[in-house]
């Protein structure tokens, strides 16, 4: 009867701790569809506003689910996003707090999300000014991009920062390299927003490579 009941109990905790699993998805999966529709629907001007009232969502979800280093890397891309919007040196206190939860979500995840900390976190060191200003690092954004890449060679994503990266740097011919394998990704069915939208600055990218090389 006893190893019974104890059957009965784990079966309870082993339900409930899938049911929990399935909320923070569902949740996470919210927060990164809202994010694309304001990133590629929503008019630049209206974007901050958007992307702060998205960012109290975010940091709720990522309360409720404390373990959870999905919940933290949205609340960073959001949060990173709003700076973005934003603009200027109000921006800087943002961007922080988007490092500090990707830093955060490596610490409890590093393969979360295919990696994608390791993307935006690249993204915001070769983005962000450097010292005295703000934290912005070259060596530290290629690290963190080439580490993406180990985890998502073929990610659309991962490659498409890496291409911007080099482009940012003048290789011209290794950006199009990197966007080229970023073009060539294979459609993710759960996001065909992001998708549309990621390919369009790919080809914006592409084109100022052109005109570039001449």
């Amino acid at each position: 009867m006893k190893r019974f009941t104890a059957f009965l109990m784990a079966c309870a905790l082993g339900l409930a701790m899938a049911n929990a699993r399935a909320g923070a998805d569902e949740d996470v999966r919210k927060i990164q569809h809202d994010w694309e529709e304001i990133k590629y629907h929503v008019a630049k001007g209206d974007q901050e506003k958007r992307f702060e009232a998205l960012a109290k969502e975010a940091a709720s979800v990522r309360d409720k689910y404390p373990d959870r280093a999905e919940a933290e890397i949205w609340l960073a891309i959001v949060t990173a996003s709003q700076a973005g919007a934003k603009g200027g040196l109000g921006a800087l206190s943002l961007v922080k707090a988007a490092k500090k939860s990707l830093e955060h979500s490596i610490e409890m995840n590093p393969k979360a999300l295919d990696g994608s900390a390791y993307t935006s976190l690249g993204s915001l060191y070769y983005q962000v000014p450097g010292w005295p200003i703000g934290f912005g690092d070259d060596k530290k954004a290629l690290e963190n991009l080439k580490k993406a890449l180990e985890l998502n060679p073929q990610g659309i994503d991962p490659n498409f920062f890496m291409g911007d990266y080099l482009f940012r740097k003048g290789d011209y011919d290794g950006a199009k390299k990197s966007l080229e394998a970023a073009l060539a990704a294979k459609p993710r069915p759960d996001r065909p927003l992001a998708d549309e939208g990621r390919r369009r600055e790919i080809d914006e990218l592409m084109a100022k490579i052109r005109e570039k090389k001449g």
